[in-house]
């Protein structure tokens, strides 16, 4: 059983920055993919950035690309999302997820094993 353990977020002003990352117990992270979606109060759940086992490869959303940057690092069984230039539509609770039986980022939800519990992030105007 894989654990993912979030932490970051938190409350900041339009045109901050912020980070959020997430822990995973999984004994094989180097070759899991990791992604963060996002969910925001009365929207479906959402894609933000992925990135394969390797950390070599990385996939945004067209919504925060150039002001969102997603790393891995497989030493510490961590990945971490960078935001800046944060927009209002940018609050929601953040997920970090991971694939067990691919290296290969999707942006389909579904395709991720396991959650982290996630974490607000909250972006005032």
């Amino acid at each position: 059983q894989v654990q993912l353990v979030e932490s970051g977020g938190g409350l900041v002003q339009a045109g901050g920055s912020l980070s959020v990352s997430c822990t995973a117990s999984a004994r094989t992270f180097s070759r899991n993919s990791m992604a963060w979606f996002r969910q925001a109060p009365g929207k479906e759940r959402e894609f933000v950035a992925g990135i394969t086992g390797s950390g070599g490869n990385t996939a945004y959303a067209d919504s925060v690309k150039e002001r969102f940057t997603i790393s891995k690092d497989n030493a510490k069984n961590t990945v971490a999302l960078q935001m800046s230039s944060l927009k209002p539509e940018d609050t929601a609770v953040y997920y970090c997820a991971l694939r067990s039986y691919s290296s290969s980022v999707t942006s389909r939800w579904r395709d991720y094993d396991y959650w982290g519990q996630g974490t607000q992030v909250t972006v005032s105007s």
